[in-house]
């Protein structure tokens, strides 16, 4: 530390500050900046005044303006769907079926569903629609519930073990949690289950978990294990696995089984967005 004085050199002031033998300036901010320091305080003012700014107990300051994003958005909603509202009739006027072969119809659709696909369904199936572990993959052939386009339909609108009174559902049962089975037959009926697909599990004998399978599993999965789309049963024989084909994955799931939940979006969107949606996802390459 040391005391004020002029710097030889610059001839400016110092702060009185000094490190090592180096004194620090105290040279004036320049007077442009200064400027327009104020000049966005005084503006700053303004905007308070005009805009929305302060948070009070129970609601905020509303500002001269009145103004709110939320009135925008819906502003420009209003204005989308005035816009879309033709398009819209039409595609409500026509079969799934034949939105699939019009070409406006189905670009209109895409068009449509695309961000209603990415702000409703990509959170789960992701934004390429490929899925993850537990959701399923949209661009594949592989269909739990049927992948026509009514199908597909019926799916959105409705969902899996969800609210709606349709809504599709088929509970696998919890053979280890609810004792239908010993854990001997659990690890022979998994062992058979993958081996279907060349999997193994280590100590089971697949022979038995064949014989468990038809007493227990086949009912919904058919006698050849390749899944039954009215009973959402997915096939065990073509090694796609929605929660993993490994044979702790199997084990676990044959042991507890799986309940995994679509929501119901009738209700939540409306009709032609879910329409637009089963041609939107019929079309992503595993639409059957």
């Amino acid at each position: 530390m040391g005391t004020n004085k002029l710097d030889e050199v610059t001839g400016t002031e110092t702060t009185g500050h000094e490190w090592d033998g180096i004194a620090e300036l105290n040279t004036p901010l320049p007077r442009w900046w200064v400027l327009t320091f104020w000049a966005t305080f005084i503006w700053s003012i303004g905007y308070w005044i005009v805009y929305p700014a302060f948070p009070l107990m129970n609601s905020y300051t509303k500002g001269l303006g009145n103004y709110t994003e939320r009135a925008v958005v819906e502003e420009d909603l209003s204005k989308l769907n005035a816009m879309r509202a033709e398009s819209a009739k039409k595609l409500m006027g026509a079969s799934l079926e034949d939105i699939k072969n019009n070409t406006e119809l189905l670009n209109f659709a895409r068009a449509m569903a695309t961000p209603a696909f990415g702000d409703n369904c990509a959170p789960c199936h992701g934004t390429g629609a490929s899925g993850s572990k537990g959701f399923p993959n949209l661009n594949d052939d592989d269909w739990l519930w049927g992948g026509t386009l009514e199908d597909i339909h019926q799916t959105i609108k409705v969902g899996v073990r969800d609210k709606h009174e349709d809504t599709r559902v088929n509970d696998m049962p919890a053979f280890g949690k609810d004792e239908v089975l010993e854990p001997k037959q659990i690890t022979d009926v998994a062992g058979y289950v993958l081996s279907l697909s060349g999997g193994k599990v280590d100590g089971a004998d697949v022979e038995a978990g064949k014989t468990l399978f038809a007493e227990n599993c086949a009912s919904c999965h058919g006698e050849d294990a390749k899944g039954m789309t009215e009973m959402g049963a997915p096939n065990l024989t073509d090694n796609i696995w929605l929660y993993g084909g490994d044979a702790k994955t199997v084990l676990a799931t044959i042991n507890g089984s799986r309940k995994g939940i679509m929501p119901t979006w009738e209700g939540r969107l409306d009709p032609a967005t879910i329409k637009a949606l089963a041609v939107y996802v019929h079309t992503l390459g595993g639409g059957k």
